[in-house]
């Protein structure tokens, strides 16, 4: 049995944004905002277990886009929200949680604050809902668009994710609800609140907004950039020689080759540049402070595991990647058929969509010890992000 498990519901098809990909795989600022609220809770102190919900149709970019995160595997969705929130929470069933949060992965800004009040809440008093004042006049109009009644707004709410409920409470309203054939409640608070139970209202936050529209989405990025205002670049030069061996890895590709890469770890002359990049944005140091050379540990260590440092460097700052620039420069072998493999890798490994990522190559034309064919150069340019 774990303590609390939060649902993240991301079946949906989000048609109301416009055509292109569900709302909740959309690029926002290098990321989705389905990465985003899976990383928010997967990173929660508080939170044991994290259960996606998703659309049978998505198992792929579901794939990209939680790679990397500290989640269960996913369950498919039902028709309606309700049936897909009922599918999260039995898969839950053998943690069997003291507390589970519902939440919509379209609200990618839900804070850790904010998640610590919905868990306090359904501890004291069972049902709990983040909700926030309507500031603005209401107005009950008629099917022709005329004013017939003022609504006082003093009592109502906006009510948002996540929301939170003593597992076995939640799970036995939605069976209830189930049985009496009702499958279209809006949201597990109404579920709740039809099947008897009792459910409190807590402070939201207004920056907890739901992706719906295009609109929404536009403003999403001016959220991201006003919160990540300080903007660094750092750049990254590597090379290494050729030695014995029958392949060389690349951006965190392996690379059949009549020759191998000599160096201390697995030589990837690509990822060392890009960690020299992220680091030299943070102005902390390079990889050879890091890793020195000298330290037996990475003899033949995977260059991944000096990416994954620098990238939490990179967190513990509260900083994100804007986007990431990388030259390859080689007489062989040929870097075309390998870069979008090359790419992809990258983005896993930096926390980002593969459109953030550009690989270009080129030879020197002869010259110089990569025009001799003597080794590989790589420079690397990283765009960072910041809290302001």
């Amino acid at each position: 049995m774990v303590g609390v498990a939060a649902v993240i519901v991301a079946a949906g098809r989000g048609t109301r944004a416009g055509d292109g990909e569900p709302k909740q795989y959309r690029p926002i600022a290098g990321t989705t905002p389905l990465r985003m609220s899976l990383t928010a809770f997967a990173g929660h102190p508080e939170i044991n277990l994290v259960q996606p919900v998703i659309h049978q149709a998505d198992e792929d970019i579901y794939r990209l886009t939680s790679a990397g995160l500290a989640v269960a595997s996913p369950v498919q969705g039902g028709s309606t929200r309700q049936a897909s929130v009922r599918a999260g929470l039995t898969a839950l069933a053998e943690q069997r949680p003291e507390i589970v949060l519902v939440h919509d992965a379209a609200r990618p800004f839900a804070s850790a604050l904010l998640i610590s009040r919905a868990i306090d809440t359904a501890r004291q008093d069972g049902a709990a809902v983040p909700a926030i004042a309507v500031n603005d006049a209401i107005k009950h109009i008629d099917a022709s668009g005329v004013i017939r009644q003022n609504v006082e707004r003093e009592s109502l709410r906006l009510v948002q994710t996540p929301q939170a409920f003593r597992y076995d409470a939640l799970c036995e309203a939605h069976r209830k609800a189930a049985a009496a054939g009702h499958s279209d409640f809006p949201d597990d608070a109404a579920l709740a609140q039809w099947a008897g139970l009792e459910v409190k209202v807590f402070d939201g936050e207004l920056s907890n907004i739901k992706l719906t529209t295009a609109d929404d989405f536009a403003r999403a990025e001016v959220m991201l950039a006003g919160a990540f205002g300080d903007v660094r670049m750092g750049s990254g030069i590597d090379v290494h020689a050729f030695g014995p061996g029958d392949h060389v890895v690349l951006g965190g590709v392996r690379i059949a080759h009549g020759r191998g890469l000599a160096g201390h770890s697995d030589a990837d002359v690509v990822l060392h540049a890009l960690v020299d990049a992220i680091l030299g944005a943070l102005a902390d140091g390079d990889i050879g402070v890091h890793f020195p050379p000298s330290d037996p540990t990475w003899r033949g260590a995977s260059s991944d595991r000096f990416v994954t440092f620098a990238m939490e460097r990179l967190r513990k700052r509260g900083g994100r990647i804007a986007h990431l620039d990388i030259n390859v420069v080689c007489e062989r072998p040929r870097i075309g058929p390998h870069r979008d493999a090359m790419r992809a890798r990258i983005a896993e490994l930096c926390d980002l969509t593969i459109d953030r990522v550009a690989v270009k190559a080129t030879t020197s034309e002869g010259l110089g010890f990569t025009g001799r064919g003597e080794g590989i150069a790589a420079f690397a340019t990283a765009t960072v992000r910041l809290p302001s």
